[in-house]
């Protein structure tokens, strides 16, 4: 929750064909899950906040995906504004959608820990995860997923690199600001340490596009703008 804006409602922009970020506002906050689809499936990264699932299936039905078509969800992690529809997407979906997360994360995640940041939360979001992540692990889904483990955030935070379109989800490892990269957001870091740490994973990477989850998509000198936050 870093950034005031005020558009309504619900949005969806291509970065190529079958990957999409998504535009869904909460209360004047604009948040960017991504989806990502082909002929097989389609998956969701992060599931906004708790209360937005209308405005999560507005932004599908634009990119024309149904939920019959939504196979997985993947978290990135564990905080209140990334698992909010995760409830609301099992109870929809059953068992034919599958929900991605690291280990360090799932119990937070599955209610069996309270969130470490919205601990004060009588009822916050959960559902099960059905399929652990580590670092470098490869998802065969949508051309391919390589899991980057990205610390700092959460314990579990994890980061997504779409090898095919060359993009790079960051989570809230980074955020952005009028489509440039503008750092970790420190207030709302575990560990700043590790968290910087993690940032170096970006850097052996081949990276056109970064979708930041709080801030959206940034093009141009990413690797540049990489070495500037880290130096």
């Amino acid at each position: 929750m870093i950034f005031q804006c005020s558009v309504k409602g619900a949005n969806a922009i291509e970065i190529s064909k079958g990957v999409e970020v998504l535009e869904l506002n909460y209360q004047g906050f604009i948040i960017h899950p991504t989806l990502l689809w082909d002929q097989d499936m389609a998956v969701l990264l992060d599931a906004g906040f708790p209360g937005q699932m209308e405005d999560l299936l507005v932004a599908l039905a634009q990119v024309g995906i149904s939920l019959d078509q939504l196979k997985a969800v993947i978290l990135t992690h564990q905080d209140v504004d990334h698992i909010g529809c995760l409830p609301d997407l099992i109870q929809a979906c059953g068992q034919h959608i599958r929900v991605y997360a690291h280990t360090l994360d799932k119990p937070y995640i599955q209610g069996e820990l309270p969130l470490l940041k919205d601990a004060h939360l009588e009822n916050p979001p959960k559902g099960r995860v059905d399929v652990t992540l580590s670092d470098g692990e490869e998802l065969p889904f949508c051309g391919g997923i390589r899991v980057i483990h990205t610390p700092g955030h959460t314990p579990g935070h994890i980061s997504l690199y779409l090898s095919q379109s060359k993009t790079l989800i960051a989570g809230d490892s980074l955020y952005s600001v009028e489509g440039s990269l503008a750092g970790i957001h420190e207030p709302t870091v575990l560990d700043l340490a590790e968290a910087r740490q993690s940032l170096q994973k970006y850097l052996d990477l081949d990276i056109e596009t970064v979708v930041c989850y709080h801030g959206g998509i940034s093009r141009g000198a990413v690797l540049e703008q990489l070495h500037k936050i880290l130096s």
